[in-house]
């Protein structure tokens, strides 16, 4: 049974990218009946904000990702200290001393040199009095995980495959500030250990991180951290999927402004966004599947490629329209205009792009509508439509084949000019399902106004 995790930070709303990840270790979770976990990271106190906390759990139950339980990191401080007295006490914890503007400049000569712009270790070689003397100055140190070099880092990735890192060609890794705040790197590796996590799925971003973290979860079991809370010993499985990119190829900032309110505010369902990220980047087509059963059948991290997934907004809106032109009137009944029924969802569904578009098809039967001007034929022809007109089980086809039998007329001649005197559009919803609905009363009226509604005359432009 896989147990899997989102872990959004809750310093802004949740973009397509975390939403694309966070859909992924859903789809692990529930396809195998395993356990989702909702872990907030909001150790960094400065920058979380309650409000982007419930917006989180907001989108994600607009989008039907719903998680057994859910962690926040800001209540499991404690175990973070023991984490890391634990690997200080086996010498895997190191304070440094370095600013941020003394380690800028030693990125840039090594990278002048040519040489990779990893930390040179430098802290490991002050004494005691050098460290004594630095503090005594008032300068708090930092504190870096010492990365064991001895043998290459290596994991079998769900997506990637093979992968091996030489951890000396890695920077030992500032997993807590001077103030004593928490970096990413150990309340992670903490939270997988404790939370039982067995599979890790994220970004491609995030490969390298995972290659440090393997050597974190390594030294906490061996540090006996792990046992103590009675969690296994075995690591996660881990995945890293493409980055998601705009169409054009490339990175698109606007990427991450698209949220889930952005969406709610275009009318794009949840389905839809479900059925373009559950596939998006795969070998499996992109349909318009709103049944979650069959994409999670269908679901299968060997079908994940190496590219960067490319995020098309046209192609969302695509698969938008196909979703709600599946969608039953039972889903929909609550956000329709009022007096339309299930014969009104039916007859304008295969027109929209959107369920709100459903407010403007509707009021093609509410009224009121704008005819167009009718020339004097055309007027005729209506007068006629509306003498001929008899009301029955199927009044458009009754109308229509009267109106073709005494008129000669057939196609555009004969359908059009009814449409623009019952609708005042060119075009719309199937006229044999929205005649009814209009209704007969209504509707000798809307034929017998276009009988008398004239075409302006043209002004006199002669010499």
């Amino acid at each position: 049974m896989r147990t899997t995790r989102f872990a959004p930070s809750p310093t802004g709303r949740l973009h397509i990218g975390n939403i694309r990840t966070a859909l992924h270790n859903w789809m692990i979770a529930r396809k195998e009946g395993g356990n989702f976990i909702l872990r907030i990271d909001d150790t960094d106190a400065q920058r979380s904000r309650e409000d982007f906390v419930a917006a989180i759990r907001e989108d994600l139950e607009w989008l039907g990702l719903v998680w057994d339980r859910e962690e926040r990191q800001s209540a499991r401080l404690e175990r973070y200290e023991a984490a890391f007295d634990a690997l200080r006490a086996a010498g895997r914890i190191y304070p440094a001393y370095e600013t941020a503007q003394e380690l800028e400049l030693k990125r840039k000569i090594q990278l002048g040199r040519g040489l990779p712009p990893i930390y040179d270790r430098a802290a490991l070689a002050l004494t005691e009095e050098e460290r004594a003397a630095k503090e005594a100055d008032g300068i708090a140190p930092h504190w870096r995980f010492r990365l064991d070099h001895d043998e290459p880092i290596a994991w079998e990735d769900g997506v990637r495959g093979t992968q091996t890192f030489d951890p000396a060609q890695l920077s030992d890794p500032v997993i807590r500030r001077a103030d004593g705040s928490w970096l990413y790197m150990l309340p992670s590796t903490v939270d997988d250990i404790d939370m039982g996590v067995t599979q890790v799925l994220r970004g491609e971003d995030h490969v390298s991180n995972t290659a440090v973290q393997i050597q974190m979860f390594t030294a906490l079991h061996a540090a006996g951290f792990a046992a103590q809370h009675g969690a296994a010993e075995r690591l996660p499985d881990f995945a890293h999927e493409a980055l998601l990119v705009g169409k054009e190829g490339k990175l698109s900032k606007r990427l991450g402004s698209l949220g889930c309110d952005a969406f709610r505010e275009r009318g794009i369902e949840p389905e839809a966004i479900i059925a373009l990220l559950a596939r998006l980047g795969t070998s499996l087509p992109v349909e318009p599947i709103a049944e979650r059963a069959a994409l999670l059948d269908s679901f299968d991290l060997s079908t994940f490629g190496r590219a960067p997934a490319k995020f098309d907004d046209a192609e969302l809106e695509r698969i938008n329209t196909a979703i709600v032109h599946q969608m039953p009137f039972s889903a929909v009944s609550e956000r329709l205009p009022e007096g339309m029924d299930e014969a009104g969802w039916h007859a304008v569904r295969p027109n929209l792009s959107t369920v709100g578009e459903a407010r403007d098809w509707w009021r093609l039967v509410t009224g009121p509508i704008d005819q167009p001007d009718f020339d004097e034929e055309t007027r005729a022809y209506l007068g006629e439509a509306a003498r001929t007109f008899e009301w029955g089980d199927d009044p458009w086809s009754a109308l229509t084949a009267a109106l073709k039998e005494k008129t000669g007329r057939k196609g555009k001649a004969l359908f059009l000019p009814l449409r623009q005197a019952l609708t005042g559009m060119n075009h719309g919803p199937d006229m044999g399902e929205l005649l009814p609905l209009i209704g007969e009363q209504e509707a000798r009226a809307r034929l017998a106004s276009g009988a008398r509604r004239q075409a302006p005359e043209l002004p006199d432009i002669r010499p």
